[in-house]
């Protein structure tokens, strides 16, 4: 029995052997090392010996025969030092899966900050390992996974060098985690079903970093190092993952069905209300290593959270981001416009202009669905090229004709992190009358990254339809601008101008016939003293005339922006705006009217938010400046409350006074949101909203049980309510099931 104990208690103390010590690395470097210079790193992978179980504890003896990576530099709090929070990370594989086991090592590990148990949770505020995976080694595109100690994955797609991240991309992955007296560990197998890479029996190279952020003493480190100002994935600052040999895909095809049934109930005329039962599917398949296929059938998206509302008290039309998955998932493909640059400060965003806006199919204006019949999409890449092509049917709806979408992207990629592309949009629909009603965009587009700090964008970009009028110039838009950004600067500069017929069918405009002159000028050198990390003094003039030069918009913008080692942050601002109103135009859904004239005003806004890693984080701002000819008066305050990974509580209240001479108005928009997530399968969120302007209050419950590998059981009740003496009301209820079916 002794004996029996003994060699148990061998067997369990194995089971973390490798981890129990911390093995240093040779040749320390001198440090600080500058990630600038820093010669990128090379690791190999080991092949399996045997059989590999995925519990959290590595314990196999395959685990010893692989080499470990130990080496983590800092990106914060302090640039370019060894870790203080030691790693260690292994990497085998064999035919079936790439494996990880890692050994998180803290100096408290009572304190770990886990904010939640959801897939894709919110990576930055938390202790979390997160791997950079570039199967393809193009230094432009990878895949990114990320485990916390509780176990929580996120997954995420990275294109053009961490340009555009898609945490909508869900791979799948199996990942055990453990609490131990040293810290934390976690096991993590991922299919070669789940990556795309070129199969082959011959060595390859992947590209690879790994990244650890211990949020508890503000500790960010990398083993490939990057800059302070830089996000993870940064792919082409990655290292590279050697000594991968005979890997092979297999037929890569995924089926998945779904049936749901859901009942709806709605008064004061609101229309979309009875019973249904509906089934449909989507499929994924592989038609070779870099190319993928997505086809869908009946598409249904009553599991995706509603909007959360907004508040516009501007002239120009709210952008609503997309949520849906399957229009999420490769969506950086088809991204062309003012997509926000990551790294540099740019006024403009996907919010002012994208040629192809996904919300256009199976949406209203006013976000009603309309029933999508089916569609497909290939995307990925062949040689040097990155291909997209998408095409979708909606059915006919209330006072809404079937209508048919197209997409085809292009983009070829050259040397030094540059790329120059091409996209076409088509959408028509088909009348009652049998008439067809077509549009068509076409835009060329460059992004040319020089010297590693210096990025120039351009595009130009042409709308054609029946509905358009007037000539090419009336309906073109072009962009050319240049930023640069390194650890100390950061200035941009920008001119756009966009025709008053621009109108891409299947594209989102803010505003038309404008030419737009844009400059900005900052810096945020870092200061690890009085308790600060970084300021951020900065600059910044916006200029809007009409195509024939007539001035409209003028805002000149100082700032200065604290983060503080605690990892709160603190901004004050300061604006000059100058509006010329050409014709009048009514605040939403209120009664106010703005009239014709010129309006000069000025602002001052403040805001601090603390600490987001702990246990109750909040945020505050106050903004004070004029309206037009009256005054606006802006309140906002949030706080979220985190008991425990498994609980979070997340408020948040905005509130607008605006006085004009004899009238105002008060817009309030609040939001309350409960989430509730007893194991990483089973996830609860609940919230609800309110508009004043609206006079709406929506209600949300969405229940989801991942029954499977990308198997879900949805339960969703939906309410919208009319606040006003009428009591309008909408409600559902939704039952969905869906299976992942892998052959």
């Amino acid at each position: 029995m002794v004996l029996g104990a003994v060699l148990a208690l061998a067997l369990v103390r194995g089971q973390v052997a490798f981890g129990q010590e911390y093995t240093p690395v040779p040749e320390e470097p001198e440090w600080p090392v500058d990630p600038a210079t820093y010669a990128r790193p090379t690791h190999g992978a080991t092949r399996a010996t045997g059989p590999i179980i995925i519990d959290g504890f590595p314990g196999e003896a395959a685990w010893e025969e692989a080499l470990p990576i130990t080496r983590f530099i800092t990106s914060m709090p302090d640039l370019g030092y060894p870790a203080t929070q030691k790693t260690n990370i292994r990497i085998i594989y064999d035919d079936e899966a790439l494996y990880f086991a890692c050994l998180c090592y803290d100096t408290q590990p009572d304190n770990l900050t886990v904010t939640s148990l959801e897939r894709d949770f919110n990576a930055v505020n938390a202790d979390v390992l997160s791997i950079v995976l570039d199967p393809m080694l193009d230094r432009r595109n990878a895949f990114l996974f990320t485990i916390n100690p509780h176990g929580a994955i996120g997954d995420a797609q990275a294109f053009d060098d961490n340009r555009i991240l898609n945490y909508a991309w869900d791979g799948v992955v199996r990942v055990e985690t453990q609490l131990t007296d040293f810290g934390w560990t976690f096991e993590m197998a991922i299919p070669w079903t789940t990556l795309r890479f070129e199969a082959s029996e011959e060595g390859q190279d992947w590209g690879f970093n790994v990244l650890r952020r211990v949020p508890r003493v503000n500790e960010v480190s990398y083993w490939s190092p990057l800059e302070r100002h830089e996000y993870t994935p940064k792919v082409s600052r990655a290292g590279t993952l050697t000594g991968l040999v005979g890997l092979k895909q297999g037929r890569n095809l995924g089926l998945t069905p779904y049936v749901k049934g859901s009942v709806a109930s709605g008064s004061g005329g609101v229309a979309g209300t009875g019973d249904e039962v509906d089934a449909g599917g989507d499929l994924k398949f592989a038609i070779s290593s870099s190319l993928t296929l997505d086809a869908t059938y009946r598409t249904d998206f009553s599991d995706v959270e509603v909007d959360q509302l907004q508040v516009n008290l501007t002239r120009f039309p709210l952008f609503f981001p997309e949520r849906r998955d399957f229009f999420i998932e490769n969506s950086g493909t088809f991204e062309f416009g003012d997509g926000t640059q990551r790294e540099y400060r740019m006024s403009v965003s996907a919010r002012d202009f994208t040629l192809f806006h996904t919300r256009r199919i199976g949406l209203a204006p006013g976000g009603e669905v309309i029933p999508i019949m089916g569609g497909a999409r290939i995307t990925g890449r062949t040689g040097q090229f990155e291909v997209g092509a998408l095409g979708m049917r909606t059915g006919a709806a209330t006072l809404r004709p079937r209508e048919n979408f197209g997409v085809v992207r292009l983009r070829r990629r050259l040397l030094g992190g540059s790329n120059v592309g091409l996209m076409v949009t088509h959408r028509d629909l088909v009348g009652e009358d049998g008439q067809t009603v077509r549009n068509r965009a076409y835009g060329a587009d460059g992004n040319f990254l020089f010297a590693e700090n210096l990025l120039l964008t351009s595009y130009v970009a042409a709308a054609e339809g029946s509905n358009l009028e007037g000539g090419l110039k009336d309906r073109l838009a072009l962009r050319l601008s240049a930023g640069w950004r390194d650890r100390f600067w950061n200035t941009s500069v920008l001119y756009r101008r966009l025709g008053a017929e621009f109108d891409p069918g299947l594209g989102f405009v803010r505003r038309r016939g404008i030419n737009h002159y844009y400059a900005t000028f900052g810096v945020h050198p870092a200061v690890d003293r009085f308790g600060l990390q970084e300021i951020n003094p900065y600059v910044m003039i916006d200029y809007f005339t009409n195509l024939e030069s007539v001035l409209e918009t003028r805002s000149a913008q100082g700032g200065l922006g604290f983060t503080f080692e605690d990892r709160s942050r603190s901004n004050l601002t300061y604006k000059h705006l100058f509006e010329r109103l050409l014709e009048p135009f009514r605040v939403s859904r209120s009664d106010l009217v703005i009239g014709v004239g010129d309006y000069e005003t000025h602002e001052v806004a403040l805001s601090h938010s603390t600490n987001p890693s702990r246990v109750f984080s909040g945020n505050v701002s106050v903004s004070h400046g004029g309206y037009f000819n009256g005054t606006q008066t802006s309140y906002g305050v949030g706080g979220v409350w985190r008991p425990s990974p498994h609980v979070a509580f997340d408020l948040t209240f905005t509130r607008s006074e605006i006085a004009l001479p004899g009238e105002e108005l008060v817009a309030d928009l609040a939001r309350l949101q409960l989430s509730l997530n007893p194991t990483t399968e089973l996830l609860m969120t609940a919230f609800v909203q309110y508009n004043s302007l609206m006079d709406a209050v929506v209600s949300n419950v969405r229940l989801r049980f991942i029954h499977a590998p990308l198997s879900d059981l949805y339960l969703v009740y939906s309410e919208q309510r009319d606040v006003r003496g009428d009591l309008r009301t909408q409600q559902s209820l939704t039952l969905k099931a869906t299976r992942l079916l892998a052959f």
